[in-house]
Order: structure tokens, then sequence, then C-alpha cells
């Protein structure tokens, strides 16, 4: 691939985290099997300080903070750290935070938060599960039928937040009728639909095409690393010419999933190889999926 076509534009972070370790029980506490693997050089801060100076040294100019499960009685204060953050760094630019979706009481949680801060733009429920217990985030697969997580993201509609869903293969047909019974909020596919392996390929493919069908849901080309624990540019290819040829590249965005790719790579190596993936594709599919999605859908200035 030449080197001629390869961007060189604005870049958006649409996926990223920083954390102090205290605030974490699942970080700081005993060492479990995770799903992304050995995650001992995690086990620490992340600092903003920390994330800029990998983010503009891989020529990201905007980034958007995705929670990181702090307990959910701290979710407020999670949000509220994040806009103290900003005040003095500049960074994050929009934020996605968190609550229990399962609770008759979140959409007050969630007003609390809107006051907080302008830069939150929506929650994140890790919805996926799996029959290998470290895969696994949700208590049941199929907890997209909760009447109270129905309840609860239909409130999301009032606020103007998004919902980003994050779910496995298996899980899709299921995506598909919840992110079809709310029109009016924006669905974010986290992580390119989690393909774990190549046996999952039937599913997710089947998955991502019917997702691709509803003009309410987007992806982000992030956390490819999550299964194979290194830049894998092959799959990094792969994914991204297969997620672009169902939701084409104005609804495709990508991130980082920093620091947890940091874990097995550094930030320039992997922009570099999502450069490298996309640069077969025009100027404008390129800067779409590295910028002008992500700031559209976060409303981001630029």
């Amino acid at each position: 691939m030449p080197d001629a076509t390869r961007y060189t534009g604005d870049i958006v972070d649409a996926h990223h985290h920083i954390w102090r370790a205290r605030d974490l029980p699942w970080l700081s506490g005993p060492m479990v099997p995770r799903i992304f693997g050995p995650y001992e050089p995690i086990r620490r801060d992340y600092p903003i300080g920390e994330y800029i100076a990998d983010a503009t040294a891989s020529g990201i100019g905007a980034s958007v903070y995705v929670q990181t499960n702090w307990p959910l009685d701290r979710v407020v204060d999670e949000v509220r750290w994040l806009h103290e953050v900003h005040q003095e760094a500049g960074w994050p630019m929009a934020v996605v935070g968190a609550a229990d979706m399962f609770d008759e009481r979140t959409p007050e949680i969630l007003r609390r938060q809107a006051a907080i801060t302008p830069l939150i733009r929506g929650t994140r429920q890790q919805l996926h599960w799996h029959e290998r217990p470290e895969f696994r985030f949700a208590t049941a697969p199929d907890r997209m039928k909760d009447p109270v997580l129905r309840k609860n993201v239909g409130a999301l509609a009032d606020l103007g937040w998004l919902f980003e869903l994050q779910v496995f293969p298996e899980q899709m047909p299921d995506a598909v009728e919840f992110a079809a019974a709310f029109p009016d909020v924006t669905f974010v596919l986290v992580h390119a639909g989690m393909l774990i392996g190549p046996e999952y390929l039937e599913p997710w493919r089947a998955g991502m095409a019917a997702l691709a069908e509803l003009p309410n849901v987007v992806v982000k080309l992030t956390g490819q690393g999550t299964f194979v624990h290194r830049v894998d540019p092959d799959l990094i290819s792969s994914v991204a010419r297969e997620v672009l040829g169902w939701f084409g590249a104005g609804r495709a965005m990508f991130g980082t999933n920093f620091p947890v790719e940091k874990i097995w790579t550094t930030m320039p190596e992997l922009v570099g190889a999502w450069k490298d993936a996309l640069a077969r594709l025009p100027p404008a599919d390129q800067h779409a999926v590295f910028a002008g999605t992500a700031r559209r859908v976060y409303g981001l200035p630029g």
C-alpha cells in the first residue's frame, strides 16, 4: 500500500479511559482472569497527562472518555471527577458515563450527572455474556429484554443521550430487537461487535449485517487486541473491511481503547496499524472513520 494514501489528518479517539486505581476495586483488588488477559501493566494510575502524551504522539487531537466501572454508588463521582480533569487539562472533550440501568431510580442519577457537566453524552452498559466466566460481564445473556433497562434507555432519549452497547455476536439478534425499539436513541456498538475468534464469524457477520440495517446504530472500530493480546494487522484489516462494508464510513469511528491496549502495544503502533488498514479508502472516508463520525456522534466541534 503506497504511503501516499495513508491518512495524515485529524484524529479523534472515540474510546479511551483514564483512571485512578483507588477508584476501581476491579483494578486495585486481587488479580483475576479477565476478558483482555493478564493486566499487570495497567494495575496503576493512568492519568490524563500520560494519556495526552500517548495521544498527541499519535496525532490524536480530541478524545471521548468511556466509563471504567467505578462502583455503581459512585457513578456521579466519576462524572464529577472527569469534569474536574477537563477543567484542568482540556481533555477529554466528551464523556460517556455509567449507571445501573437495571435500577428504577436511575433516571434521577442520569439527571444528576447531566447537571454536573455539559461534557456527558451518554451511558455505557456492558451487556456481554459468555459461557467462559472471564469473558462474562452481564448476569445473563438476555438482559436486553429487561423492562427496567428498557425504561431507562427510554429516559436517555429525553436527555438527548446515546447508549453504548457491548455484546457478543450470539447476542446480536436480541441487540437488533433492542435497538429497533428505541429509534430516537443512538446506539454505539462497542469494539466492532466483539469478534472473539474465527469460530464466531458466522453469527458475527449475520448480527452485524442486521444491526447495520438500523439507522440509529453506529459502530466503534476499537478493541481488536482484546482477545489476541497484540496488534494484528490482518485482523484489523479484515474487521475494518467487513464493518465498513455494512455500516459505511459515516457510521464507523476509530478509538484506541487505551490503556487496556497499552498492555501489549504503544499508541503510535496501534494508530499506524489502523491507518494502514484504511489506506485503501478514499480520503473522505478515512477522515470520517478517524474524525468526522466521532465529531458528529459525540457533538464535538471541528
